[in-house]
């Protein structure tokens, strides 16, 4: 009995998972198609026209691990010496969006470089930032981090729906 309560709550963390890698993966979609309709602009194309590509994905869906890591890092930031305050039941709602932020934009950043790294090895990636004077290995763009801050906030509400309440 014991077995099947804990097969049960596993296979409903998998639906859950699988349902957030989802909706990760097409608020990623539609935020890259809304990015690159409203940079068309400065292009001179004032159809709007956006687009993307479905090997993002999988890549933006990636953003359900957001909240379970920034999860995992609250907890184990209680615990270190001098960061009593840490913990997320005791950080104020702003200091933790913006612990949050940085978290997801750095991870976000890093996953950007190793994919981006990874399909430019295959001759395939779908974007290529070498001709601004911020990109690192033509792959990720410095100048998007705030967006990626962004991101991984909306990541997080989307798949917790709590970015402004303590937890406990």
């Amino acid at each position: 009995m014991m077995r099947e309560r804990i097969t049960i709550h596993e296979g409903k963390r998998w639906q859950r998972f699988l349902a957030d890698f989802g909706k990760c993966g097409v608020t990623g979609w539609c935020l890259e198609v809304m990015f690159t309709s409203v940079d068309s602009i400065l292009a001179g194309d004032f159809r709007l026209m956006g687009h993307t590509s479905l090997l993002m994905f999988p890549i933006y869906g990636l953003g359900a691990f957001a909240a379970p890591v920034s999860a995992f890092l609250d907890e184990w930031l209680s615990g270190i010496p001098g960061l009593l305050r840490a913990g997320r039941e005791r950080v104020p709602a702003l200091g933790r969006i913006l612990r949050h932020g940085l978290i997801y934009m750095v991870l976000i950043f890093t996953v950007e470089y190793i994919t981006g790294t990874w399909l430019k090895s295959l001759g395939i990636c779908p974007w290529d930032y070498s001709m601004w004077p911020d990109h690192v290995s033509g792959v990720i763009r410095l100048r998007f981090a705030p967006l990626w801050f962004g991101t991984g906030l909306l990541f997080e509400q989307i798949t917790t729906g709590n970015i402004w309440k303590r937890s406990g």
